[in-house]
């Protein structure tokens, strides 16, 4: 173990190793940050609020977690013993909405210092509204969605601890060193990782994705012309330019609701039904049965994975062939046996896996069989502890860095007011604009709700009937 200032210094995980190739090549530093809000319709003592914020950091090693250099130049890790910065507060009274959102925007595209310094900010702010609360942004480095709304989480709680009756003081999180031994053990050699590194090479070699663009077979079709070859099913998806926003469709709080009932009712996660939806729209727009999204997996099935911060996605591709002739509902089972094959084996390092896909299949750099992502976030702050507050009305909101690595990025979330989901989708703007991601969010919608209310209707027939 190096020692760098004092500090026992440990390697990075392969989650960390892959958001940081994505910063150290992507022009624009911010790449990393995320940032996000959480208001409430109540007068906050801010006194309170910025102790429990600083008592949230104490419990959270995650969130004091720094990087640094060794000799070598390689990048290591280590926890700082305390946070002890002042906590920041900014009144938006008086100002536009969309002034105040673009301050925010503003405060998220500010890259952090990388190496020996906090990768994260906290302000407490009041809305022009009235919604009193926390701006946050952090580096997804150091944290990932699940574990940023964990501390959100934990913040209100010990809060709501300090000012009322009857609200128990929050459980400990978990350690994130503890996990992060762990997970180095796994990737420093084990049956485990060989297993998994056995699954995913045969998956690998057992036949060749194709690419199906979200706009239709046109990207394909130039990328065979322009190398004179029309059996190539890869295509250079790398952009010059990565500037980036981020579009939200709220999706309301009753068809929301009747999305979860569903897949209640039939077994099957939020996931698949959001993955079929994009399948099925793959499908109709590129004429193929066969088609491949990236999947990020969370790796928090155990407790003290939920609880440890950090950041543990992991991304692959997840590839479906459903044929026209099958109906939704077999789709859906498809996609939920693919899903499970796959989180059984997701500790494994992706670089790994598109380093060996990249050589099996002879692809350039920057070519690539997957036109997007999704992420689907099930964590809400519609959760035991805080319903006691009663009816307290929450905002939640995200900001754009001003940058993405990815051409389209489609995270779901649920919204901290109603339970309802955000469709947020994270796109260059240079290759998709706001009227596309109306047409795509409309189409999804129209495929999954037909699916929903006729789950016995073949895929041909539902994408005749959109």
């Amino acid at each position: 173990m190096k020692i760098i200032d004092g500090k026992e210094t440990y390697p990075l995980t392969a989650a960390q190793k892959l958001h940081f190739f994505y910063q150290k090549y992507c022009p624009k530093k911010q790449v990393l940050n995320i940032g996000t809000s959480l208001t409430i319709q109540q007068s906050l003592d801010f006194g309170a609020l910025k102790e429990a914020i600083y008592k949230a950091y104490s419990r959270c090693e995650s969130m004091r977690l720094r990087f640094a250099e060794d000799e070598d130049g390689t990048v290591v890790q280590y926890i700082a013993d305390r946070e002890e910065r002042d906590i920041e507060f900014f009144d938006f009274t008086g100002w536009e909405g969309w002034a105040a959102e673009a301050k925010m925007k503003e405060w998220t595209s500010v890259p952090f210092e990388r190496f020996h310094s906090p990768l994260n900010r906290v302000v407490m702010i009041i809305t022009p509204d009235g919604f009193q609360g926390i701006y946050l942004l952090v580096d997804h480095m150091t944290m990932d969605a699940q574990s940023l709304i964990l501390f959100l989480k934990d913040v209100i709680e010990i809060y709501c601890n300090m000012k009322y009756e009857g609200i128990d003081y929050p459980k400990e999180m978990s350690s994130y060193i503890a996990q992060l031994e762990k997970d180095l053990t796994y990737e420093a050699g084990c049956r485990s990782k060989q297993r998994d590194t056995e699954f995913f090479e045969k998956m690998i070699s057992s036949s060749e994705p194709v690419f199906n663009g979200v706009f239709g077979p046109k990207k394909l079709l130039e990328e065979q012309e322009n190398k004179k070859d029309s059996s190539l099913r890869a295509v250079t998806a790398v952009s010059d330019n990565v500037d980036a926003n981020i579009v939200t469709f709220e999706l309301e709080e009753d068809p929301s609701k009747r999305l979860m009932k569903f897949c209640e009712e039939h077994h099957i996660s939020m996931v698949c039904l959001l993955m079929m939806g994009l399948r099925t729209y793959l499908q109709k727009e590129n004429g193929n049965d066969d088609v491949s999204v990236t999947t990020t997996v969370a790796r928090r099935a155990t407790l003290s994975e939920k609880k440890c911060g950090g950041t543990r996605i992991h991304c692959f591709p997840f590839r479906t062939i459903v044929k026209e002739s099958d109906t939704f509902m077999e789709g859906l089972f498809k996609i939920r046996d693919g899903q499970n094959q796959l989180f059984r084996h997701a500790n494994y390092d992706p670089t790994e896996y598109y380093k060996y896909r990249s050589k099996y299949y002879g692809l350039e750099s920057g070519q690539t069989y997957e036109p997007l992502s999704l992420t689907y976030q099930p964590l809400t702050l519609k959760d035991k502890g805080l319903d006691r507050l009663g009816d307290i009305r929450y905002k939640s909101a995200w900001y754009s860095n001003g940058a993405a690595a990815h051409a389209l990025y489609l995270t779901v979330m649920h919204r901290a007011e109603d339970n309802g989901m955000n469709f947020n989708f994270e796109h260059q703007t240079g290759v998709v604009n706001y009227k596309q991601l109306q047409q795509f969010y409309y189409y999804l919608c129209r495929i999954i709700f037909k699916g929903v209310e006729n789950p016995d209707i073949t895929v041909g027939e539902l994408i005749s009937a959109v």
